[in-house]
């Protein structure tokens, strides 16, 4: 092949314009107008080979830091190439116009649409943006401040996690509990019978279905303790007397709560007081029962009729009947030790109560239940456990809602005590409650109790005993204030007592 110049042949290095376009050298390079585009695309240039640099001669070697030295073919805003301009042959090269350099990653393959010779500005895991230089970021929040944020959320959390493990182990440990107590759970508000009715059947047909037999382990014997109950509300809660599932309670035993129908459902203890003898279960399955309806015992009279119900020696569903006997009859019943001994405020009565009536309710005509039968008298017997003599013992309703409800609310029950010692053995001549001991720092010494102080009232109820004091006392609540007519020395005073708190 001949080295002679052709005119109608173009070098790699000749450019081609346009001859309707000025000539380069006649005016300073311009963008194209925006909107711009050319009528009929131009063929694209031929692909340059590798390592050759535009407008260098054969032969020259590539810059060292990879970058182009001409412009890269120029692109409409529309993203088409524009082809380059024409060149009168012999003319020269033309002055390359002012480009900015793009960097390169080395020979990229050709990609799909792209043009020979075109630079590949599409997407695709090796290209890199055009360098604008450095840019500034505002910051307007302190670096410090995200780590000192996530380290907060950490403690947080962290905080957060264990009050939530200990409420839940809390509430696991008192199940059945209510944060409203009584008024939490749904009741029986209304008296099932007219307050006159005057039918004991007709008490006994509203009842029966609310009356449950009791049957818990006794000192690791399964079935040992029997014993009444009464439903409380439509949640499964039922009554029943501490003694009755004391042992079960502190031995992890078994509970049964035999229902009207005979059907047997296990229950747990929600709380219990030894010291007003009273407890709450929880009944798996008995949402289903009916619930009694509470009265008020401080409107009975001696004389009024009542029914007992429960399960007296083993036999379920057992009623009798008879009169209130007597009221606020200060009543002890011994358990196994002096902690677990209750004082009662107790309604008396000579309907039929034996072992077994334990934890049942006592009942007005009117349906309402206005105590809870919880001992009896007896004329002694081998088993001190001899039958009913016709006087039995009923915890008052009143005092019943104060304790169930603090035992719904915390699966505890408080009872206030003034932190002395009194006398309870029996002092045929004594006049009053004599102290025996006054601890330090406690409501009797704050109020100037002594030693052999003898108290004979507590507000306007008469005190005759050591006995007949802690049942009054126990008739309040911690916190309130209640008046104690005091004799020392042959001198009466008056003193005012507010009373503290303690779990039984």
């Amino acid at each position: 092949m001949s080295d002679e110049h052709r005119p109608d042949e173009q070098t790699p290095d000749e450019q081609v314009t346009d001859p309707s376009l000025p000539r380069a050298q006649d005016e300073e390079p311009t963008e194209p107008l925006a909107g711009w585009r050319p009528t009929e695309p131009e063929p694209a240039p031929a692909v340059q080979p590798e390592g050759r640099v535009y407008g260098a001669p054969d032969g020259a070697a590539a810059p060292q830091d990879g970058m182009l030295d001409g412009p890269p073919p120029h692109r409409t805003p529309f993203g088409e190439p524009q082809a380059p301009s024409q060149q009168q042959p012999g003319a020269g090269p033309e002055p390359a116009a002012p480009t900015v350099p793009y960097p390169t990653q080395g020979p990229h393959p050709q990609q799909p649409g792209q043009q020979p010779g075109q630079p590949w500005f599409g997407p695709g895991p090796q290209t890199r943006p055009m360098y604008a230089g450095p840019t500034t970021v505002s910051r307007k929040i302190p670096l410090w401040v995200w780590p000192a944020v996530a380290c907060l959320a950490l403690v947080v959390g962290m905080l957060g996690g264990l009050a939530g493990g200990a409420i839940q182990d809390e509430l696991a440990a008192r199940p059945g509990t209510n944060d409203n107590g009584i008024n939490g759970v749904r009741t029986q508000t209304a008296a099932p019978l007219e307050a006159d009715n005057g039918s004991v059947a007709a008490v006994a047909q509203a009842l029966l279905p609310s009356t449950v037999q009791i049957v818990a382990e006794l000192d690791g014997r399964e079935g040992g303790a029997t014993g009444s109950g009464f439903v409380l509300d439509r949640e499964g809660h039922v009554v029943t007397n501490d003694h009755v599932v004391a042992s079960a309670a502190e031995d992890d035993g078994s509970i049964i709560v035999i229902d009207h129908q005979g059907q047997r459902l296990e229950a747990t203890v929600v709380g219990r007081s030894s010291v007003y003898d009273l407890a709450v279960l929880a009944v798996e399955g008995g949402g289903k029962l009916e619930p009694a309806a509470l009265g008020a015992s401080q409107v009975l009279r001696v004389g009024d009729p009542v029914i007992a119900f429960g399960a007296p020696l083993g036999l379920s569903q057992t009623v009798t009947s008879g009169i209130v006997s007597a009221l606020n009859r200060p009543v002890t019943t011994s358990g196994q030790s002096e902690d677990n001994s209750s004082y009662i405020n107790a309604v008396q009565t000579d309907a039929a109560i034996n072992p077994g009536n334990s934890g049942g309710p006592l009942v007005n005509l009117a349906g309402e239940v206005v105590g809870v039968n919880s001992a009896i008298a007896t004329n002694g017997g081998a088993s001190g456990e001899a039958g009913n003599i016709g006087v039995g013992f009923a915890i008052p309703i009143e005092q019943v809602r104060t304790t169930v409800d603090q035992i719904l609310r915390t699966g505890k029950a408080e009872y206030p005590v003034i932190g002395a010692q009194v006398r309870t053995g029996a002092e045929p001549d004594a006049e009053g409650a004599t102290i025996t001991e006054v601890m330090p720092d406690t409501p009797a010494e704050r109020a100037g109790l002594e030693k052999d102080d003898v108290i004979t009232a507590v507000d306007d109820q008469p005190v005759n005993d050591g006995i007949a004091l802690i049942v009054a006392i126990r008739t309040h609540l911690p916190g309130d204030t209640v008046e104690m007519s005091v004799v020392r020395g042959g001198e009466e005073r008056v003193v005012q007592v507010e009373l503290d708190g303690k779990v039984g």
